[in-house]
This record gives structure tokens, C-alpha cells and sequence, in this order.
């Protein structure tokens, strides 16, 4: 694929003075990868080369005209001159990173991705990073998502893990609490570039070496409604974001791993009359809708949870409200959703249909945007107005 560019324009990525680190690309620049024999030095702006028969490794020298060589051995690579420099309320000057996958037109040897993530038995990665004291940067290990199989362009999920970081840098967006995945605590940051969202979870403490499942953190955005079982698992990355020096940073070794033959969870479409359904019970009057949406330039992620505050179980339920002038739903889970116009029905599953006093319900749905984003304000369920949670 073409060179993957990690981190967005500097003007996209200063808030409050703050960095906000993220992938983007030059699409202007194809480098075919080839293999080379190990011990290999690549001092070419996004030069590549490939290591044990299915891994792509590229110098990725993509915010500085300043000289990187890293040395490429068998099973990773050595930041060996880095003479680039940038603010740290700035971009970084690089991403030297190896992957697995297909990524802005290039894919790595014999890769079995883009795969969809219901089709996902298990997927397993290991990784050593070598880290530095002189120098501000992060280690940081990518998962790209997309609702399409696409091995080009700009994905719409970025996962960010970082395994440590150097300096006054942060992920982009802001942090939204704590989560433990994989058995450790991470800080979540949730955020977007204007191109595709980013969720990032931060390392309380540098972790130089780890055997994981990738699945552990596409499974906690799932759950935050940010994809669908119905996306697809387009690449794994790993490496370095150098703000400053960098000299030494290395990957010393990366695998990574995606077997298939799980159990895809087919897409429902929004404009499908939904399957006959009981008869709803009788609106109570008294239910809170939750409405939490993640947008970026021509798109939006939407999830919803109705809360049944009244004193009777509901047996069925039936949500209806209007999207602005311009949102169209495309992908759908946990509900079958029609949409007319602007008009939105939202209709629930077999196994999710009775709602418990105090219980809670949710949904989602990705969506197309044309315009300025703006959230729904009103709900009724079952006939009944609901307040806004």
C-alpha cells in the first residue's frame, strides 16, 4: 500500500495545545515492497521491505525532510538516525512501524486480511519493543477497521494502543475513563481526526513485551458501539511515533496472527421491511433515551440505550424519532431499523425485546453525513414521549 502517514496535519491535530496522534496517508506515494536480506538499511523517505515472508516494514519519514534510516533485521527494525525534531503541541516527524494486512494499497505477503470481524476465530499478536530515555515519542500498535473490505484509502476505525510514551504528548481526543482489556488497565481516549475515529488506550506504565489477543480490544470498541461485527479487520501495526530523537528505538520482534472460522453476524439493512415482531406492549409514559454519536466529514456512528423507568416490564418496544436533513443509516446492529425519509423506526431483536424496570436496552447504527452533524431530540417509545438521558 502506499506509505501509511501516522498523524494527521499539524493544524488538525492541535487542541488546547495538546497533541493528538492518529494515522493518515500521502497518497501520492507508492513504494512496492520487496524482500531484502536481513540487517537492511533504509534511509529512503518510505522506503519498505518485507521479513519473514509476511510482514511489511517502512521508514514512514512522512512529517520531516530531516534523515531516518532504520535497520531492518529478520524479525524487526532499529530507529539508527533520527535527525528530525517537532513540537510536541505538534504532529511527530514519523511512523517507522511493521505490519500485517493491507494498508493504503499495500499488502503484506500471503495476508488473509481484510477479514470480517464475525468471521474471527481468534487473532493473537506478540510484540518487543526496545525503548530509550533520551527522546520524546510513543510505542505505539495500530488496528485498522473499516465497513468495507477495502485495502485502500482512509480507514474509519483506528485502534491505538500505547505501550508507553516519552514527553508531553497524548492521544487524540479526550480521555472517557478506564477499562481493563487483555487483564490490564488502560486509560480510553475517544476522539476524531475529521477523516476517521480514533479510541486509544493508554498504558498506565510501559509494557516492552507482550503475547495478547487482538480481539480483546476489538471486542471493547464493539461494545462501545463504535463497529460491527459485520466490519472488517484490514491491518495490525506496530512502532514508533518520534517527536524527538529516537535514536535506538526498536521493534526487536512482531508476529501477529488472524485466524477465520468464527461466526459472522450478518448486516442488517436499514431499508429491509423488519421481520414480524410481538405486539409491543402499551407505552408507559415513563422511559430516558441515551443517544451517544461519534461524526466525522461524511459519516457518524450512532449508539442508542432506552432505559425503562416506569414500574411495568415492557414486553416488546418500538422507537421512533427523526435524523436531521442529511444522516442516512447504512449499517445496523442489535435492532431492526427502517428508515423513511427522515423518519426512523427502531424495532427490537427476538432476545432483546422485554425490558425490566431499571433495565436498559441499546442499539446503533453507522450512517452517511452530508452537512453539519446534529443529534436527534426527540423519542417515543411505544407511542409515549421519552426524556433525554
Amino acid at each position: 500500500m502506499k506509505r501509511p502517514i501516522h498523524a494527521i496535519a499539524a493544524a488538525g491535530l492541535l487542541v488546547t495545545g495538546s497533541l493528538f496522534a492518529t494515522v493518515v496517508t500521502n497518497p501520492a506515494i507508492v513504494t512496492a515492497a520487496g524482500p531484502v536480506p536481513a540487517d537492511t538499511r533504509i534511509c529512503e523517505q518510505y522506503g519498505t521491505t518485507t521479513i519473514g515472508g509476511r510482514y511489511v516494514v517502512q521508514n514512514n519519514r512522512w512529517g520531516t525532510t530531516a534523515q531516518q534510516c532504520i535497520d531492518v533485521t529478520g524479525t524487526g527494525f532499529t530507529i539508527t538516525t533520527q535527525q528530525g525534531s517537532a513540537p510536541t503541541n505538534g504532529a511527530p516527524v514519523s511512523y517507522p512501524s511493521v505490519f500485517i494486512g493491507c494498508h493504503y494499497t499495500t499488502c503484506s505477503p500471503g495476508t488473509n486480511l481484510p477479514i470480517q470481524v464475525g468471521q474471527i476465530s481468534s487473532a493473537t499478536s506478540s510484540i518487543d519493543y526496545r525503548f530509550v530515555g533520551d527522546a520524546t515519542f510513543n510505542a505505539s500498535y495500530d488496528i485498522w477497521l473499516d465497513p468495507t473490505p477495502r485495502t485502500d484509502g482512509v480507514n474509519q476505525m483506528e485502534i491505538m494502543i500505547w505501550f508507553t510514551r516519552q514527553g508531553p504528548i497524548q492521544p487524540i481526543g479526550s480521555p472517557v475513563g478506564n477499562a481493563t482489556v487483555g487483564g490490564r488497565t488502560w486509560e480510553v481516549w475517544r476522539g476524531s481526526n475529521g477523516s476517521n475515529n480514533v479510541i486509544s488506550y493508554l498504558a498506565p506504565a510501559a509494557i516492552s513485551s507482550w503475547n495478547f489477543s487482538i480481539l480483546d480490544f476489538v471486542d471493547d470498541v464493539r461494545n462501545r458501539g463504535a463497529i460491527t461485527s459485520a466490519w472488517y479487520l484490514t491491518s495490525i501495526q506496530a512502532g514508533f511515533e518520534p517527536w524527538q530523537g529516537g535514536v535506538g528505538l526498536a521493534v526487536d520482534s512482531f508476529s501477529a496472527t488472524v485466524n477465520g472460522g468464527g461466526n459472522p453476524t450478518p448486516t442488517v439493512s436499514p431499508t429491509t421491511p423488519a421481520p414480524t415482531t410481538p405486539p409491543p406492549s402499551p407505552g408507559t409514559g415513563t422511559c430516558r433515551v441515551t443517544y451517544a454519536s461519534n461524526s466525522w466529514g461524511t459519516g457518524f456512528t450512532a449508539n442508542v440505550t432506552i432505559a425503562n423507568t416506569g414500574p411495568s416490564q415492557l414486553n416488546g418496544w418500538t422507537l421512533q424519532y427523526s435524523l436531521p436533513t442529511g444522516q442516512q443509516v447504512t449499517n445496523v446492529w442489535n435492532a431492526n431499523v427502517t428508515q423513511n425519509g427522515s423518519a426512523v423506526t427502531a424495532r427490537n431483536l427476538g432476545w432483546n425485546g422485554a425490558i425490566a424496570p431499571g433495565g436498559t436496552a441499546s442499539f446503533g447504527y453507522q450512517g452517511t453525513l452530508n452537512g453539519a452533524y446534529t443529534a436527534p431530540t426527540a423519542f417515543a417509545l411505544n407511542g409515549e414521549a421519552c426524556t433525554l438521558g
